[in-house]
C-alpha cells in the first residue's frame, strides 16, 4: 500500500505553514547584520557616517539619544563619539533602519561600546521610547546620574526629545 498526502493533507500543509513561518519569524527574529568599516564623520553625540566597501553609511547609535548640537552639552557629547569613533575602525551589530534612512546600530569602536560609553560618560540618555526596560544603559545611566557626570551635571538636564519638541512648537 502506497502511502502519501492526499488532497486534504496538502490544503492543511498549505493553511498551516505560512501560520508556522509567521510563528517563528516572530519566536526567532533575524538576527542582526554585522557590519565593519571606518568611521569618517561625526555627526553628533549619537550619529556617525561609516565608510563601509566604498559606501557611506549613516549610523544612528541604537537606544541612545544624545542632546541636539544647539542644545547644552550638544557639542560635547558630538567631541566625546569623535574621541571614540573618529578614523577607527567600527563593528556595527545592526537593528534595521529610522525613518530617515539611517542604519541603527549598536557600534563598537575599537571594540569599545560606543553607545554604552556615551550614556556612562553622562553624553547621552537611554532612549525610554526604543530601549528595553531591561537594557543595562539603564544602568550606566543611573551611575552618570548618580556621580553628576556631563549633562547630568546640569541642575535640569532636558532630554533632547523633549528639547525638540519644545522647538517645533516654536
Amino acid at each position: 500500500m502506497k502511502r502519501g498526502i492526499n488532497a486534504a493533507g496538502l490544503r492543511a500543509l498549505a493553511l498551516g505553514l505560512p501560520l508556522a513561518t509567521f510563528i517563528l519569524a516572530i519566536a526567532y527574529p533575524a538576527a542582526a547584520e554585522k557590519i565593519t568599516g571606518r568611521v569618517v564623520a561625526i555627526q553628533d553625540g549619537d550619529t556617525l557616517t561609516v565608510l563601509v566597501d566604498r559606501r557611506q553609511l549613516k549610523v544612528r547609535l541604537a537606544n541612545i539619544d544624545a542632546p541636539e548640537s544647539r542644545q547644552p552639552f550638544g557639542t560635547r557629547s558630538k567631541q566625546s563619539l569623535s574621541d571614540l569613533c573618529f578614523k577607527k575602525e567600527a563593528r556595527l551589530e545592526t537593528n534595521g533602519q529610522d525613518r530617515y534612512g539611517r542604519t541603527i546600530a549598536t557600534v563598537y569602536c575599537a571594540g569599545v561600546d560606543a553607545n554604552a560609553v556615551q550614556v556612562r560618560q553622562g553624553m547621552a540618555w537611554v532612549f525610554d521610547r526604543y530601549a528595553s526596560s531591561n537594557s543595562p544603559l539603564y544602568t550606566l545611566q543611573n551611575e552618570a546620574r548618580a556621580a553628576r557626570r556631563g549633562l547630568w551635571g546640569d541642575a535640569a538636564p532636558v532630554p533632547p526629545w523633549e528639547w525638540r519638541q519644545h522647538q517645533r512648537k516654536k
